[in-house]
C-alpha cells in the first residue's frame, strides 16, 4: 500500500467519523410528559438555587448551635516605648514589651436569645425546604405546559399538511375538470386561494412549532437546535377520568398542603422568633470566663549602692504568666426607651406578618376555586368540542358525497372541508387545555 493509498483511507475514516458524530449529535429526543418533567427538574437553575439555600439554612443551623458551646480566643500586642519612663528613682523600659493571652468564654443566658437563635435556624431550615416544593411544582407547571403546547402545535402541523395535500389533489382535479370544460375557471380560481390560505397556515404553523420546540428545549435542559419528538402522545384520549382529581367536585378544594402557605405560617412565626430576639437583648446576659495571659520584656534599671558610697547599675527584667477566672453578669438598665421601641417595631411585624397571612389565604383560596372552574370547564369543553367534530364529520361526509355527484356546488365542499378541520383544531386545542389545567389545579391544591 503506498503512501497516496493510505492518505485516502485515513481521510475517509475521519469523515466518516465525522458524519457519525454529526448524525449523533442530531439524533431527535424522543419525549413523554414524564420524560419531560424529569429533564426540567434536572436542568433546572431554580432548583439549583433553591438547593443551595437548603445548604445555606443548614449552614445556619450549625452555626445557631456552635452560639451553645465555648468559644476561644487569643490576642496579642506588642508595645515600644520611648523615651523611657522614670519611676521612684528607676526607668521602665518598655522596647519590645509584649502581652498574649488566651480566653475561654463560656454563655451561661443571654436573655433567651441562643435558644430563639436555635428555633429560627430551624424554621429557615423547614421554610427553605418549602421554597423548594415551590419551586419544583413551578418547574413542573412550566415543563407541562410547554410540553403540551408543543404537543398541540406539532398535532396542528400534521393536520395543515393532511389538508394542504387533499387541497393539492382538489386543485389536480378541477384542473382536469376545468379544461375539459366539466368545471369553472371560478372553481379553479376558488381553489388556488384557498390552497394558498392553507400554505400560509402552514407556514405559519410551522414557525409556532419551532418557537414552541425552542422554549421545550430551554426548559429540558437541551441545544436550540434539538429536534424533539413526542412518544405517542394521542390528543384524543383523555386520562382516566375515575382518578380522584379528574373529578375535582366529587371532594373539598383544600390547598393546606400548598408550599406557598407553609412558608406564610413560616414568616410568622419568624416575626414572632424575632420579637423573643428583640427583647432578649435587654434581658440580663450570664457567662463564665477563663483568661491566661503571659507578658514579658519589661526592664527596670536604676543604681543601686555597692556598699562604701560606690553606685552601680541594676537591672531587672520582668516576664510572668498568669491565669484569671471570672463570672461576667451585664444587666440592661436605661437606654431612654430603646429597648422598649425596639420590641414595639419587631411586633408590628408581626401584626404585617398576620395581614400577609390571611390576604394570601384569601387569594390561595381565590385561585384554588379557579383551577378547579377551569378544570371543570376544560373538560366541558372537551366534550363540546367532540360533538361539534362529529357533527362536522357527518356533515363532510354527506356534501363529499353530493358534490361527488354533482349535486352540490364546489364551495360547500371547501366550507365543509375547512369546518371539519377547524373542528378538528378546536379538539387539539380543548385537549390540550385540558392537561395544563389539570396541571394548574395540582398546583394550586398543593398536589403536584
Amino acid at each position: 500500500m503506498n503512501m497516496k493509498t493510505l492518505s485516502m483511507n485515513m481521510l475517509a475514516l475521519a469523515l466518516s467519523l465525522s458524519l457519525c458524530a454529526s448524525a449523533s449529535a442530531q439524533a431527535p429526543l424522543t419525549l413523554d410528559q414524564k420524560t419531560c418533567r424529569e429533564m426540567a427538574l434536572e436542568s433546572s437553575e431554580d432548583i439549583r438555587k433553591a438547593e443551595n439555600e437548603i445548604f445555606k439554612s443548614r449552614l445556619d443551623g450549625k452555626v445557631a448551635t456552635s452560639a451553645f458551646l465555648p468559644s476561644v480566643d487569643a490576642n496579642g500586642t506588642g508595645i515600644y516605648v520611648t523615651p523611657n519612663q522614670g519611676m521612684s528613682g528607676m526607668d521602665l523600659i518598655m522596647k519590645g514589651t509584649y502581652m498574649a493571652g488566651i480566653t475561654l468564654t463560656q454563655p451561661l443566658y443571654a436573655g433567651g436569645r441562643i435558644v430563639t437563635g436555635k428555633k429560627l435556624s430551624k424554621i429557615g431550615e423547614e421554610a427553605a425546604g418549602e421554597k423548594m416544593r415551590m419551586t419544583r411544582a413551578e418547574v413542573i407547571s412550566d415543563a407541562d405546559n410547554a410540553y403540551w403546547t408543543y404537543v398541540s402545535v406539532q398535532e396542528k402541523m400534521r393536520m395543515v399538511e393532511e389538508l394542504k395535500a387533499q387541497m393539492d389533489t382538489l386543485q389536480s382535479q378541477v384542473s382536469v375538470s376545468a379544461g375539459a370544460g366539466m368545471a369553472t375557471d371560478a372553481d379553479l380560481l376558488t381553489v388556488k386561494a384557498k390552497r394558498s390560505e392553507v400554505e400560509y397556515q402552514l407556514q405559519k404553523v410551522n414557525s409556532g412549532l419551532n418557537l414552541c420546540r425552542m422554549a421545550l428545549c430551554r426548559i429540558v435542559g437541551v441545544p436550540f437546535d434539538t429536534e424533539i419528538v413526542t412518544d405517542d402522545v394521542s390528543l384524543d384520549i383523555l386520562p382516566d377520568t375515575s382518578e380522584s382529581w379528574a373529578s375535582p367536585l366529587e371532594q373539598p378544594v383544600s390547598f393546606e398542603t400548598r408550599p406557598e402557605l407553609k412558608l406564610l405560617q413560616a414568616q410568622l412565626a419568624v416575626a414572632k422568633a424575632q420579637v423573643r430576639m428583640t427583647r432578649g437583648e435587654y434581658l440580663p446576659s450570664l457567662a463564665v470566663v477563663g483568661a491566661y495571659m503571659n507578658y514579658g520584656n519589661i526592664k527596670l534599671s536604676s543604681m543601686v549602692d555597692a556598699g562604701n558610697g560606690t553606685y552601680v547599675p541594676y537591672e531587672q527584667k520582668l516576664q510572668k504568666g498568669m491565669c484569671a477566672a471570672m463570672l461576667s453578669l451585664s444587666i440592661p438598665i436605661f437606654h431612654w426607651g430603646e429597648g422598649y421601641n425596639k420590641v414595639r417595631k419587631a411586633k408590628t411585624d408581626v401584626s404585617n406578618a398576620v395581614l400577609d397571612y390571611q390576604k394570601n389565604e384569601k387569594l390561595m383560596t381565590l385561585e384554588a376555586r379557579q383551577a378547579e372552574t377551569n378544570l371543570r370547564d376544560s373538560r366541558a369543553l372537551i366534550s363540546c368540542a367532540k360533538d361539534a367534530l362529529a357533527q362536522s364529520e357527518e356533515n363532510l361526509r354527506v356534501v363529499s358525497n353530493r358534490y361527488s355527484a354533482s349535486m352540490c356546488p364546489l364551495s360547500d365542499y371547501l366550507t365543509a372541508r375547512f369546518q371539519w378541520h377547524q373542528s378538528k383544531s378546536n379538539l387539539v386545542e380543548a385537549v390540550t387545555q385540558y392537561h395544563i389545567s389539570l396541571t394548574d389545579y395540582l398546583r394550586a391544591t398543593g398536589r403536584l
